[in-house]
């Protein structure tokens, strides 16, 4: 067995994410287990279920509140600037009405990062997440959507979604030790991302300039990084599962059976790699 960290980095997409959910249910069933994880956006929503060990969590919340206003809705947005609704996805849901078990959280084994980007910087951090009961907002943070949520902010700092600097963060995970990586995309094999508006980014952000940057070099760094990821997987170093057939579900799905569907595509894609995983992953 590899003497080198191994680490697990999930990628974003909004609501496109439950996929993700899919996979990483498939994994507490087969008790697979990392040293460290790191999530973008909704990856690190789902990257929190996962490492609480609460199977189906994901998938059973988004589909019973995905049509709730108060969920995610442009009504939303033109009410609060956050077509996610920070206090009942981020207080309610977890508090309240379908709990997160901290305690388990808390219990866990591998360390768990959330990248974020900085508004001022325009550069991602990537930040370890001991605790959620008062680290729920760099969750928030980084699952917070340019052009359609107000930024968090966090100790002085100004955040937003971690995917606009680094969509999926592997070279950041290599060069924190985590030598080898399962990586789980949300986008089909050959996918590459088009350009931003230009127009639009650097009204909407003219205050952050260098935020604006990096969304208009965002596609470009994503190409790159799925290159390099591919070169990775080439030499053994990386193992990728993502979507076998285009999932169909956007950044804001609101049909709850095209979420349940998008999550047991995880669910299937999971399972049919699972021999190949294991064997990966005790080279």
């Amino acid at each position: 067995m590899s003497s080198l960290k191994t680490g697990l980095v999930l990628e974003g997409g909004g609501i496109r994410g439950i996929y993700t959910a899919g996979v990483l249910d498939v994994f507490l069933d087969e008790g697979i287990e990392f040293d460290g994880v790191i999530g973008v956006s909704a990856g690190v929503i789902h990257g929190c279920s996962y490492l609480s060990k609460q199977r189906g969590r994901s998938v059973r919340y988004m589909t019973k509140y995905c049509m709730d206003p108060r969920f995610m809705s442009f009504k939303s947005w033109l009410k609060t600037g956050d077509i996610v609704g920070a206090d009942f996805c981020y207080h309610e849901i977890p508090d309240r009405l379908d709990p997160f078990d901290h305690d388990a959280y808390e219990q866990r084994t591998a360390k768990f990062y959330a990248t974020v980007t900085n508004l001022e910087t325009g550069k991602a951090e990537h930040i370890e997440l001991d605790e959620l009961r008062q680290g729920i907002d760099w969750v928030r943070a980084s699952a917070s959507l340019p052009y359609f949520s107000r930024p968090v902010e966090i100790n002085g700092g100004k955040y937003l979604d971690g995917g606009c600097a680094d969509s999926v963060p592997v070279k950041a995970f290599r060069e924190m030790g985590y030598g080898r990586n399962v990586v789980i995309l949300t986008k089909e094999a050959g996918y590459r991302k088009k350009p931003e508006a230009a127009l639009m980014t650097k009204l909407k952000y003219r205050k952050y300039p260098e935020f604006a940057k990096a969304l208009l070099t965002r596609a470009e760094d994503y190409n790159r990084c799925m290159d390099e990821i591919l070169e990775l997987e080439k030499r053994g170093e990386v193992f990728i599962i993502q979507p076998s057939v285009p999932i169909g579900v956007g950044r804001t799905e609101t049909d709850p059976d095209k979420i349940q569907r998008a999550y047991d595509q995880g669910v299937a894609d999971a399972k049919a790699l699972l021999g190949e995983l294991k064997k990966w992953m005790k080279g």
